[in-house]
This record gives C-alpha cells, structure tokens and sequence, in this order.
C-alpha cells in the first residue's frame, strides 16, 4: 500500500464580514465559545494536515493573535488586497511553500465542518484521480451561494460553479451550492492559479474558475455532496452566527 501525499491546508479568513454589523471581524466570532476562524483550523489538523496556513487581511493581527505560539503547524499569509478567493488562494500556496502533495482549501467561516467530512472529500479526489474535488452541499435556499452545474442524464458529472451575480435565472434555481470547501492536488492548483481571470461581474479571480481549466485540459473533478448541509452553514450574518452556536451545543449534548 503507497504512502498517502503529505497534505496541508488554506483557510480563506482575510474577509471583513460587513452583515455581521460588528466592528470584529467575522472569522473572529465565537461558536461554542472559540474564534470560529480555529474551529476550521482544528478540522483540518484532526483530517490530517501537517501544515495550515491562514490567509489574512482585515484584521490581520487579531486573527493571528487567535492562535497561540505552541501551534507549530499555523503560519500566515498576508491578503494586502482582496482581490477574490483565486487571488486569496495563490497567497495560501505561497506562504505554504510546498510543490507536492495534496491541500485543502477551506473558508474561515465554516465552523461545523467534520474532520470526517474532510477526510471523505480527500478519498473522493484520490479514488477518482480527480485534480480536485468540490464539497457541495443541497439547500433549500441557495440564494447568494455559487450554483453547482449538473451534466443531464444518469451520470449527472459536475460542469462548473457559477457564482450567484454571474449566473442565469434558470441556473439560480439549482439548489445545489459551492460550499467554498476543496480538495486539490497541489501541484495542479499551482499551476492552475496563475491563469485565473477577472472576468465577471465582480472584476475578481474565483477559485472555482479553476475547476473548469482542469475539466478544459481533460483532469477529472467531483462534486461531492456533504451529507447534512447544515455542516457546511457559512456564518455570515447574526442570525447565521446564532444557528451556529445552537447546532454547536446541540452537536456536544
């Protein structure tokens, strides 16, 4: 039996978080009173990463200051100008400086993700071969969350993400989203995020962009569907920081 590729991991947390209406930033919010920015870290070390690096930007000290000098395995990046997930991304590897193995990509706000989550998205990639794997999530409203396309038919292989400003009427009503979770190999990832573009509505580089060049060079990519959707609740308002906190005590009892 091969040894497995070392993996390592990126957390995207270099966001403001305005919904919240807090002048602290988002990642910074407590659930089951820890910073939901560590709850992520603790995920991705439990699933195994040796290595994780934090993308920062607003807030940059404080969000450092939320991990303590004995976690060896942390180190940071800094995201001087947010300019979308692709250009957050390509900061994480740099920071990382690695070239081989496999890494997670993680957003900063996702505070229920399961280590077993994670670890079945990496199974998925490796047993398809896949440049990478997206965790999806099925929701009943998926309004503001990129659109998980579908090929039609019994295969239903993934298409692309389409993010919700840039997609169609028709494309909205897909239910299932992009819960911005990844599983890559690195040594594509790194080749991909230099030839992302700009070229939405928004003027800024998506990391999902990155999933089409694979599937245009012929790799594989999946789409896995997490199996209960609330793991995945993104807390980007109050209310999302409350729903949180209660799924958290309801998860300890």
């Amino acid at each position: 039996m091969s040894a497995r590729p070392p993996l390592a991991a990126v957390i995207l947390a270099a966001g403001q978080g305005k919904r919240m209406g807090s002048p602290l930033a988002k990642v910074l919010h407590p659930v089951g009173g820890r910073p939901i920015v560590r709850h992520v870290a603790e995920s991705a070390r439990a699933a195994g990463a040796s290595c994780i690096v934090v993308v920062v930007g607003h807030q940059a000290e404080a969000v450092r200051a939320a991990f303590g000098p004995e976690e060896a395995d942390i180190r940071f990046a800094l995201q001087a100008e947010q300019l979308g997930t692709g250009h957050a991304a390509a900061a994480g590897l740099a920071a990382l400086g690695r070239s081989e193995g496999e890494v997670l990509l993680l957003c900063g706000d996702v505070p229920l993700l399961r280590p077993d989550t994670l670890r079945d998205l990496l199974e998925r990639r490796r047993e398809a071969g896949a440049a990478a794997a997206v965790l999806t999530a099925v929701v009943e409203n998926p309004a503001g969350y990129g659109r998980v396309l579908r090929a039609a038919g019994p295969e239903s292989a993934f298409l692309r993400v389409v993010e919700d400003a840039d997609a169609t009427e028709e494309e909205r009503r897909a239910r299932e989203i992009n819960t911005g979770t990844y599983a890559f190999d690195l040594p594509y990832l790194a080749s991909a995020l230099p030839r992302l573009k700009a070229e939405n509505r928004q003027g800024e580089y998506y990391l999902p962009d990155v999933l089409i060049l694979a599937l245009r060079e012929g790799l594989a990519v999946v789409a896995h569907p997490v199996r209960n959707a609330e793991e995945a609740l993104g807390v980007n308002t109050p209310q999302e920081l409350n729903r949180a906190n209660t799924l958290w005590k309801a998860r300890k009892i």
